[in-house]
């Protein structure tokens, strides 16, 4: 298809090959005199829930940086508004586990994990940028061994509180929000206690999002309690399909998708954010959308595999792709502000399609429209309902404050699934106004936005290397003295359990800096994480492998150590996890098995194994067999074994147990 493009008497002319069919053209009045709409929160993304940005800390720099700023930095790329990240609660959350920063009841440590790490670069890019947290899970301890937060919810208010002023106390970050949610239901008392205890606790400004799930029951609940109404600050609803429901319009409160999209991040994926963001308040009247996820930055074979606005799951190589949802976020987020107005005039196309305006009531105006067909914007959920969409012609009439407006800017993308010519975020030459009207040829799978403000930008940098497989040689020693800068090892994903640098001040020998398992106590979850504790690390495809560990079980009787190849599985279904695992226990046993649950045993027999001693396991598996030394002596050697045939290698430990390792090294044979 040949695109030709041009302006002609205030009109943007799409001229292809065929043509398009002619209409007649529709009439869109936009027009402030009769009022306003609502007021535009902004459009963001999600770093967690769980591990998602897993690999982008260890990026190498100029690339790490560079992500940043197609994600954060204002006129430039995505021009994030809002940025939403896990309080992490030791527990498998979709993608893996995120450190708390209590561990346990007597335990603060503001320095874990990445997110801080994050909402730091975002800030420092967007110094308005919005920061929003939400607990997935939680420790162990806050549940008093039960798998419900809220049976003592001063613990539980307590906990969150101390998340949001240790942001603030320890790395200077004002959080904004702060989520509340559960697979189950909500909880009101809950809802009131943690409002009362953030106000007692000098953070008044921190408003609450509630309930990070359904619209329902919370709007009832809502509309028959004042003090809970009080407590809340936004109604926020996952997945929410574009529609609200009318008790949500009638509590007067803000409405969010507090989580959407978590779609393959393709050309279809980039037509399903397109439609929701501007659909999301046409139909909804939801004045922030937030997508799962920031940045696919996890390994691909985790479940959901590159359902975030970009990618960048290949550290090791510095490949990063900036996929098109990120250019479909620039056609709003370059264009307006949260604080910025919805015109009442908004809608549907005649033909198919949206349209919304927006207004900082100061003479800017940001139209953005979208027709996006059905089979190219569908998202992962909810099932969306067939619907035609037709290239027509629009004619939008500017009135009241916008009647004088002479020209407006252009920029246009537009999704080509036949030719795979598709063309993301164009600026093309302004457009006249000519007597407060301007037409339009739309044709299906476009984007456009018209606006008053004229200094967007398609960012860009030089093209990153080529993506490459994860080394087939790998080694760490953990050896990171002082306070390390991320409290992970580059590139192991915790599945269960939580996998940390440990100073051993008590050994004088060469294992002073090792990697421990710190999770002693079930967490507090939605998603079934798995009786064992397990981190996997390097490339899916691996079959033949080679994999060696010192390890060192701390629990004098229960103790128990694994390494493993060939692991199939992690995220919320970790629990079914294939693969080959070599065991050893403090009991002075071993044991081979097929499986992370340890049900089919493949080998077993008597190690020597005790707590408290270094030992160095060594895994080889060669095609159908399976051989393993202790100390440099076989072990076992030929098991048989089938399945799986391929997967990643890992660590992890026989329940949660604290537990260390050192001196990790890979060998991929084939």
């Amino acid at each position: 298809m040949t695109l030709e493009r041009g302006v002609v008497m205030g009109v943007v002319r799409l001229i292809t090959a065929p043509p398009i069919t002619e209409h007649a053209s529709e009439d869109y009045d936009l027009d402030d005199k009769t009022g306003l709409g609502r007021s535009f929160d902004g459009i963001g993304g999600l770093s967690g829930g769980g591990a998602t940005s897993r690999l982008l800390v260890n990026y190498a720099e100029p690339y790490r940086s560079q992500i940043l700023d197609y994600l954060f930095k204002p006129k430039f790329g995505a021009s994030l508004q809002i940025l939403k990240v896990e309080i992490g609660g030791d527990a498998q959350t979709t993608d893996g586990t995120e450190p708390s920063h209590m561990h346990y009841e007597d335990d603060e440590n503001y320095f874990r994990g990445y997110e801080w790490w994050l909402m730091r670069e975002a800030k420092k890019r967007n110094p308005n940028i919005t920061l929003i947290g939400l607990p997935w899970a939680f420790p162990g301890w806050v549940g008093n061994g039960e798998n419900w937060p809220y049976g003592f919810p001063d613990i539980t208010a307590s906990y969150v509180v101390s998340w949001i002023r240790g942001a603030k106390q320890y790395h200077d970050l004002d959080i904004d929000y702060v989520g509340i949610w559960n697979e189950r239901h909500f909880d009101s008392k809950y809802i009131k206690l943690l409002r009362y205890t953030l106000d007692k606790s000098g953070l008044e400004r921190v408003k609450i999002i509630a309930s990070d799930n359904l619209w329902e029951p919370i709007t009832s609940v809502m509309i028959a309690d004042r003090e809970l109404q009080d407590a809340v600050e936004v109604l926020g609803v996952h997945y929410p399909g574009t529609n609200t429901v009318p008790k949500a319009l009638k509590t007067g409160k803000k409405l969010w998708s507090s989580e959407d999209y978590s779609t393959f991040n393709d050309n279809v994926g980039g037509g399903c954010w397109a439609r929701i963001l501007n659909q999301n308040y046409v139909n909804g009247k939801m004045t922030a959308t937030i997508s799962w996820n920031l940045i696919a930055s996890y390994y691909e074979d985790l479940p959901f595999g590159r359902d975030g606005l970009m990618t960048a799951m290949a550290p090791w190589s510095g490949n990063y792709v900036v996929e098109s949802p990120i250019w479909i976020t620039a056609h709003t987020t370059q264009f307006t502000e949260p604080g910025w107005t919805y015109l009442q005039t908004v809608g549907h196309f005649t033909h198919g399609g949206s349209y919304v305006a927006l207004t900082d009531e100061r003479g800017n105006l940001t139209i953005i429209t979208e027709t996006m067909t059905h089979d190219h914007s569908v998202c992962i959920r909810p099932p969306l309902l067939p619907y035609n969409v037709t290239a027509q012609n629009a004619t939008f009439h500017l009135k009241g404050t916008f009647a004088s407006i002479s020209e407006l800017q252009v920029w246009h993308s537009k999704f080509d699934f036949k030719t795979d010519t598709t063309v993301l975020f164009q600026n093309l030459k302004p457009i006249k106004v000519i007597e407060g009207s301007f037409s339009i040829e739309l044709d299906v799978d476009e984007v456009y936005t018209f606006t008053t403000v004229t200094n967007g930008q398609r960012g860009s940098y030089p093209d990153p290397p080529p993506t490459a497989p994860f080394p087939k040689k790998y080694k760490d020693d953990f050896d990171v003295p002082g306070n390390p800068y991320f409290s992970e090892a580059p590139n192991f994903a915790d599945q269960t359990g939580v996998f940390e640098y440990f100073t051993n001040l008590t050994d004088p020998g060469p294992h002073v800096f090792t990697l421990r398992q710190v999770v002693t106590q079930r967490p507090v979850t939605w998603v079934a994480d798995a009786d064992q504790t397990i981190s996997v690390i390097g490339d899916y495809k691996w079959h033949d492998l080679m994999v060696s560990c010192d390890v060192y079980m701390e629990a004098v009787h229960t103790g128990g150590v694994f390494i493993a190849v060939r692991v199939d599985k992690g995220g919320g279904v970790v629990r079914s996890t294939k693969g080959i695992f070599f065991w050893v226990y403090a009991d002075g046993t071993y044991k081979v098995t097929n499986d992370l649950s340890g049900m089919t045993v493949l080998a077993e027999g008597l190690s020597g194994t005790r707590a408290r001693v270094w030992y160095t396991l060594t895994l080889t598996v060669k095609g159908n067999y399976a051989s393993a030394d202790l100390n440099g002596y076989a072990l076992w050697k030929n098991a048989v074994l089938w399945e799986p045939r391929h997967g990643w290698a890992a660590i992890g430990t026989s329940s949660f147990e604290l537990a260390q390792f050192d001196n990790f090294a890979i060998e991929a044979l084939a």
